[in-house]
């Protein structure tokens, strides 16, 4: 008799060591990840980087953006050391743009929109950049619903990213949405002595401990040379 031996789980990374290991090797395959913080606390950088990384994995992409046109999003990608110019032109990876202000009574409709053209697309992970326009306009109900028919299509293979802007939402809304979510990446931007730094606090991790799932990336974004992690201890001097 053959027995059956546990497949591997795919995991998908930034192509960032320091941060992969933090991630317990990466976002895993079929997962829903929030990543909230402030503005201007580096969570396009970041969703950049993960594009990239997905990408030179060989794996198929799709983005919802506010921030860029697909244009604007090649040319800063290729200014960070991160082009993918080819992926897009050979449509591996998909880049679709976002209203930036939504009425309250759209944001159901939109809500819905994406979740049926996410159906149809042939992609590993898709990465909503962000839905902030969406969130602090919609009913809680809706956004919920929204996060909540993600995960079932989560459940079906695909990985989904979504960026939030931490004010976005009430606190009790969010833990709801949390409470959804297989990981949880926090992003701020704080003083540690003698300069500003972006912090990235991983909150949690399918497939991690508590203790093993928490852990603290300290980095700068050089328009010109892309993320760079830098060490704590460096961090603080």
């Amino acid at each position: 008799m053959v027995l059956d031996t546990p497949t591997q789980e795919v995991l998908l990374g930034s192509g960032i060591g320091e941060i992969d290991k933090k991630l317990n090797g990466g976002l895993p395959q079929g997962s829903l990840t929030l990543i909230e913080g402030e503005a201007d606390a580096g969570k396009t950088p970041l969703v950049q980087q993960f594009i990239w990384g997905c990408l030179d994995a060989g794996k198929k992409v799709a983005l919802y953006t506010t921030e860029n046109t697909p244009t604007s999003l090649l040319r800063q990608m290729r200014g960070m050391k991160l082009d993918v110019d080819d992926y897009f032109i050979l449509s591996r990876l998909q880049v679709y743009n976002l209203p930036v202000a939504v009425a309250e009574d759209t944001s159901r409709v939109i809500y819905e929109m994406l979740l049926a053209h996410i159906q149809t697309l042939d992609v590993d992970i898709v990465f909503f950049d962000g839905i902030t326009a969406f969130a602090s306009h919609a009913e809680d109900l809706d956004t919920l619903q929204f996060f909540s028919r993600a995960r079932e299509l989560c459940d079906g293979g695909v990985a989904i990213v979504v960026t939030l802007h931490s004010y976005a939402t009430p606190e009790e809304l969010l833990q709801r949405l949390l409470s959804l979510c297989d990981a949880h990446l926090r992003l701020k931007v704080e003083d540690l002595g003698q300069r500003l730094c972006k912090t990235l606090d991983v909150m949690k991790i399918r497939g991690a401990s508590r203790r093993e799932g928490m852990a603290t990336i300290c980095f700068e974004v050089d328009p010109e040379m892309g993320l760079a992690v830098i060490p704590v201890f460096k961090a603080k001097l």
